[in-house]
């Protein structure tokens, strides 16, 4: 009954939303690729690829999620060789990056819409062998479909924080028929059992293997093209205040602190990579109206002794970026709420400092804290004061490094430990 509803408002809320979805579809660029896709409407030639493969269907809304995606699929290609595999994708900077870095045995798609007939649809095409949901992803039509047609669908890395815990239980009515049809959830952590029990999973189907994103294990980070880049604009010598995946307004306030570092550290360069690349020009007209030199990662790189601000208008590039680092802030804890992942900057072995806003991070954000492997700060004259530290003193860099990567190593051979029960899964069934 409670999908029945849902499937009578769905297409009520599509005219609602259609819109704004459309909107920062076409402020992102590229939405009119493979735009078919997402209503289940594929091409002859990839029905046909598709059709003997018997994939593991994986999907990811974004970048972040895709890069756990490749990685959860490259260790179920290591228990399984020939074993193939679809992607699919909610965002076009997601599938962007995921058809950059994808290997030929994972086909790339968007996410259909979760429709029941454009499901269906989807279903009928990829045929999976197996549905792999990457951190949030569970929607009814989707999982409904995959246990009507008795194919065993898992939530990997799965994220619920206790303000969504709070909001589910108010809801448990309609979101615990859902989250019951799953076969499996991977947790990150031991308190994230409680959590999801609280909203009707059963606890045999709970498995807390860690983190894939924290995994430590075969993450490789590839400084040279940052390098190179610094080169072409003769700064590679500089210092770096890395500011990674930064929101609305924590640039001024990184170009504010790195104005005021300067007169101590005359050597220094600003790098932002905001979270949302279609923000680029405005950041910029924002960073020249201050009187700052900027340039684009994108743009041909000319030597600029004077030049100091970089902005990263690329994707999927992040984390080779915190590589040339001196130290790294990250974004979306300042002035914005949830926080971004710190485990990127830390595998690159880099010093990070945040804000007091890391929800969405907060079990990893109090072990490092907890451990003296990051630095808080709850406002910008807070933030100056440590990274002027930082810069000061590179054997609290290093200390604070070496804390931070204990606290990761909880979460050592989670991305095994997930492939080898999906794996598994699949036998059972």
């Amino acid at each position: 009954m409670i999908r029945f509803i849902y499937n009578l408002l769905w297409p009520i809320g599509l005219v609602v939303f259609l819109p704004g979805y459309l909107i920062k579809m076409f402020r992102r660029g590229s939405y009119r690729r493979k735009f078919g896709q997402r209503l289940g409407i594929y091409d002859a030639h990839l029905r046909t690829r598709l059709y003997w493969k018997k994939s593991f269907w994986l999907h990811a809304v974004s970048v972040g999620e895709v890069t756990i995606a490749l990685k959860l699929a490259r260790q179920i290609r290591i228990l399984k060789p020939d074993q193939h595999c679809v992607l699919t994708t909610t965002t076009t900077t997601g599938f962007a990056f995921a058809n950059q870095s994808a290997p030929d045995w994972i086909e790339v798609m968007y996410s259909p819409l979760d429709f029941w007939p454009v499901m269906r649809r989807a279903f009928a095409t990829i045929s999976p062998k197996a549905v792999i949901l990457v951190e949030a992803e569970v929607w009814p039509n989707f999982v409904a479909e995959a246990h009507a047609r008795e194919i065993p669908i898992a939530l990997v890395n799965a994220r619920l924080s206790p303000r969504s815990e709070k909001r589910f239980r108010m809801f448990r009515g309609f979101v615990a028929p859902t989250f019951r049809l799953l076969d499996a959830i991977c947790v990150q952590n031991l308190e994230d059992i409680e959590r999801w029990k609280a909203i009707g999973v059963e606890e045999g189907k709970i498995s807390h293997v860690g983190s894939i994103k924290y995994d430590p294990e075969n993450v490789e980070v590839d400084p040279e093209l940052p390098a190179a880049v610094l080169a072409g604009f003769g700064v590679e010598k500089r210092a770096v205040i890395f500011g990674g995946s930064t929101h609305n307004g924590e640039e001024k306030v990184l170009a504010e602190v790195f104005r005021a570092l300067r007169r101590e550290f005359v050597d220094l360069l600003l790098v932002l990579a905001p979270r949302h690349t279609e923000r680029t020009a405005e950041i910029r007209r924002d960073l020249e109206g201050i009187g700052f030199r900027v340039a684009l990662r994108s743009q041909s790189p000319v030597p600029d002794p004077f030049l100091d601000c970089l902005l990263i208008d690329s994707t999927g590039e992040l984390r080779d970026w915190y590589g040339v680092a001196t130290l790294a802030f990250i974004g979306k804890s300042l002035l914005a709420r949830g926080g971004q992942n710190p485990a990127e900057a830390i595998l690159a072995g880099k010093p990070v400092v945040f804000g007091p806003h890391m929800e969405n991070f907060a079990a990893l954000a109090n072990a490092l804290l907890t451990g003296r492997g990051a630095i808080q700060v709850n406002s910008p004259t807070e933030l100056r004061r440590a990274m002027a530290n930082l810069l000061a003193n590179p054997d609290d860099r290093e200390e604070i490094v070496q804390n931070a990567r204990k606290a990761l190593d909880a979460h050592r051979g989670a991305t095994a430990r997930t492939a080898r029960l999906m794996v598994d899964l699949v036998s059972v069934r």
